[in-house]
């Protein structure tokens, strides 16, 4: 059995449970703190937000100086959040990202065994550029990303709660990178679309942008309350009509004879049971973010889109053809009924 590192003690909770007001006045505050340095990108915030609710992580793309890493070092500065940045490239080894172990003196002169951490034991990483690093480096995240440890020399470190990764890379420049796997893609809660500004945005940015540090800003939350808002998320109700609604349409995505003509000619490979839980989860923490008391048909199709497209692995006739996983998907959505007929 490989020996376990004792983990940091977790933020303790309140005496007091959170209430669902409670939640949706926090997440106000948050989104609100986060606007101060982020201009637009609503729909990238919001959803880095439900991954930092859920526990999950967010692939961000979008060309360079939409705001990716502004908006992350802001996430950590409004949830007081220690966060650290992995700038990926072709040279960087596992070791950089989750530590290694080296031999050190002690006081009295003998030497030792140390384990000194890597950037990713912080609350909040960002991986910029993920894709540009070797795939042996990327796969240095997974566990960390599922498992919420590292295992180093045979021992398993246990990385502080809650933890998030946040990793960008752009979606135009490929010279020089590495397609994320399958499995990699599927360990992200969210995968998030950064938009170029409107006139109106790129005003303000040019306007207001002051230069200072989004990570050092007042806090309006903590660690502690936000593990509180997802043990709170865990617990909204889900009706049994509404749950077999997600199956449907995660079903309905899967190739095979019975499949719609755009999944069977397009998909090659259908989003995975993971898919259904962010559908669930993140439905469950948009409703409770809307004022709604459980999750409803509204909250799943408002996340689809974030929770499925980078799960579903298209043919090369998809490319040709220029049928893009958001077609597909939408095609779905408005062809798959809520209620069974």
């Amino acid at each position: 059995m490989e020996p376990v590192e004792r983990a940091l003690p977790d933020p303790a909770p309140e005496a007091t449970s959170l209430t669902p007001t409670d939640f949706r006045r926090t997440a106000t505050a948050i989104e609100a703190a986060v606007a101060e340095h982020v201009v637009g990108q609503l729909d990238a915030v919001r959803g880095a937000l439900i991954c930092l609710i859920a526990g999950g992580h967010a692939l961000l793309e979008g060309v360079p100086g939409l705001g990716k890493t502004t908006m992350v070092r802001a996430f950590a500065g409004a949830l007081d959040l220690r966060h650290s940045r992995i700038q990926f490239t072709p040279d960087l080894m596992p070791a950089d990202i989750t530590g290694t172990t080296v031999l050190v003196e002690d006081t009295t002169g003998t030497p030792r065994l140390n384990f000194q951490r890597g950037p990713v034991f912080a609350g909040l990483v960002l991986a910029d550029e993920i894709n540009r690093a070797s795939p042996r480096t990327q796969s240095a995240l997974l566990e960390a990303m599922q498992e919420g440890a590292v295992t180093i020399a045979g021992t398993t470190h246990r990385l502080p709660r809650p933890f998030c990764v946040m990793a960008t890379q752009n979606p135009v420049e490929m010279h020089g990178t590495y397609p994320l796997p399958e499995a990699e893609l599927d360990r992200f809660f969210l995968q998030l679309r950064f938009a170029y500004p409107s006139a109106a945005e790129l005003a303000a940015i040019v306007t207001h942008h002051d230069g200072a540090d989004p990570s050092a800003s007042v806090p309006v939350a903590d660690a502690g309350q936000l593990l509180r808002m997802t043990a709170l998320a865990h617990r909204v109700p889900a009706a049994s009509h509404v749950l077999d609604f997600v199956t449907r349409l995660v079903l309905g995505l899967q190739p095979g004879p019975e499949a719609a003509p755009l999944v069977g000619d397009f998909v090659r490979l259908g989003p995975s049971p993971r898919g259904a839980q962010a559908l669930t989860l993140a439905g469950r923490i948009t409703a409770l973010i809307a004022g709604r008391p459980n999750l409803a048909f509204e909250d799943v199709r408002a996340v689809a889109m974030p929770a499925l497209r980078h799960r579903l692995v298209l043919t090369f006739d998809a490319e040709r053809h220029g049928v893009a996983a958001e077609t597909i998907i939408a095609d779905a959505l408005e062809r798959i009924p809520d209620e069974r007929t």
